[in-house]
């Protein structure tokens, strides 16, 4: 097993002198070397052929000795120095202070074919920022972890990838529900891949410790690697450097917006500073469409990370890091321009995004209404959004009277429509195909482009949780199958039709299939 290793962050910023893996207030440094555990029995469950293409390796290396080792931690790659980050944040609006990678051990870079690739375990052993955590993750949270990374891929949403998902053969304790019942889980390691990880965190650290020097070889380094387009080290380069930061950001979640997608912990330590989504935790895909749904028990009570509050999460973040990036800068204005800038673009963007899932190519003023409507008829009633907005594609012009019913198969209860509310509907599908006779697309072009935005198959949470179940058994078949369907999530797939599906009513307040809390 040959990789191109091209180490960069460990090479080019500051390390920790101490070396000892004990907890601590780590200053003046970006990680930390450390060793991962060695796991006791490692057992390949799966790993995607495209990411080990993607990082340099042929398909036979995924059942060789050597990938095994390393992606497990029972091995170091040769020259190689692991390591865990050091970075801090605001979680759940609160500042933090020191958090660090707790149970994430970075391995290496890889270059190949001019990308670069950093590679680290989640899972695999305590580091100088575990707190009082052991390091460790389950089988439980690294299968949902590992398929929802490889899901939001093929969706087209800007993510980290998965490599590989290992059984370590240990059990780890875990009191799943924050609730006093702890039980010994399954332990499991998942190595997960992006161009880099450092988060809006890692900037926030440096800043609040007015460490200015390191915060700037910090952001002169993620330029250099990752934005190397916006010129040398200047004020004028640190300003496009937020505004480029700003961008991405917003564009990664005007796509969760699309998919239906809640991340369930917008802390500013999960953000990632190229706009990837990272660290799934309680994640969940919206089953009934609801702006105020969060999957994670520890936001139950308000619900900071709602649905419809991500947007709005996100500003709130980038005004940390721009906080965190000022002493670059001093000078509030080109900052303030910028942020303002998220709120207009935003907007525009996000009803873009609605025309495309409408089916809508022109641009007209009612557009907003007309969106706004179809939102206020999907909340009338428990409705289904990913089957809601699937089904909408098949409607045909001229024919609003059959509206309804082709998306039937959309609602949790049909039966709970009562008179007043199937009278919206049909008032809707008036006006949408009064807007529609606007457009040039023949049906069939019109269904083509909304089914190219609007998926058919989501990792929904009672899906990852029969993965889960049947993995339990040592049973890996649903596991694979999801990764197969995943794949081509806005593909007919007829073979997989089980899986359009709404929630089973036994998955409506199953542990593990409504809400979640951030325990792994």
């Amino acid at each position: 097993m040959q990789l191109n290793i091209k180490d960069t962050f460990n090479k080019e910023l500051p390390s920790d002198p101490n070396t000892d893996n004990t907890r601590r207030q780590v200053a003046e440094a970006t990680h930390s070397y450390v060793t991962p555990k060695k796991p006791s029995n490692p057992q390949l469950i799966h790993a995607s052929k495209e990411v080990a293409h993607a990082i340099g390796l042929e398909e036979e290396s995924l059942m060789s000795k050597d990938f095994l080792e390393v992606f497990s931690g029972s091995k170091i790659y040769p020259k190689t120095k692991p390591y865990a980050m050091a970075y801090a944040g605001h979680q759940f609006g609160n500042w933090a202070g020191q958090l660090g990678d707790g149970r994430a051990i970075n391995l290496f870079e890889v270059e190949h074919h001019h990308n670069r690739w950093a590679i680290q375990l989640k899972g695999s052993g305590e580091t100088p920022y575990s707190r009082q955590g052991d390091g460790l993750a389950v089988l439980r949270s690294s299968i949902r972890e590992y398929l929802c990374s490889e899901a939001m891929y093929h969706l087209g949403v800007p993510t980290t990838r998965a490599l590989s998902l290992m059984l370590s053969g240990d059990d780890v304790l875990r009191d799943m529900l924050y609730n006093g019942n702890a039980d010994y889980e399954k332990g499991a390691i998942v190595a997960r891949v992006a161009p880099t990880f450092i988060r809006f965190g890692n900037f926030e650290l440096f800043a609040a410790r007015n460490d200015i020097k390191n915060l700037k070889k910090l952001t002169d380094y993620t330029i250099k690697y990752f934005y190397p387009e916006l010129g040398a080290p200047s004020k004028e380069t640190y300003i496009r450097f937020f505004e480029a930061v700003t961008q991405r950001t917003l564009q990664m979640i005007v796509h969760w917006q699309r998919v239906g997608f809640v991340h369930g912990v917008m802390n500013t330590d999960n953000m990632s500073i190229l706009g990837l989504t990272i660290d799934y935790g309680p994640y969940g895909w919206l089953e009934g469409f609801d702006f105020g749904w969060t999957p994670n028990t520890t936001d139950r009570e308000n619900k900071r990370y709602r649905f419809g509050n991500q947007p709005n999460i996100g500003l709130w973040n980038l005004l940390q890091l721009a906080n965190a990036l000022y002493p670059l800068v001093e000078e509030a204005e080109p900052i303030e321009a910028i942020l303002n800038q998220y709120q207009i673009d935003f907007e525009n963007q996000s009803l873009q995004m609605m025309r495309s899932k409408l089916g809508l190519q022109v641009a007209m003023d009612g557009d907003t209404k007309l969106i706004r409507d179809f939102e206020d008829c999907l909340l009338q009633a428990e409705t289904d959004m990913t089957i809601a907005f699937r089904l909408l594609s098949n409607y045909k012009k001229g024919y609003p009277e059959n509206g309804l019913e082709l998306i039937e198969n959309a609602f949790y209860k049909p039966e709970a429509l009562n008179e007043e509310k199937p009278n919206l509907w049909k008032v809707w599908f008036k006006s949408y195909d009064q807007r529609l006779q606007k457009e040039e697309l023949t049906d069939d072009e019109r269904q083509q482009k909304m089914n190219t935005v609007n998926p058919k198959y989501v990792l929904r949470n009672y899906m990852a949780q029969l993965a889960i179940d049947e993995a339990d058994k040592g049973n890996y078949d649903v596991v694979n199958e999801l990764f197969q369907l995943l794949k081509k999530p806005y593909d007919a797939q007829p073979e997989h039709e089980k899986w359009f599906a709404k929630r089973p009513e036994w998955a409506r307040h199953k542990v593990g299939c409504s809400m979640l809390s951030c325990s792994s």
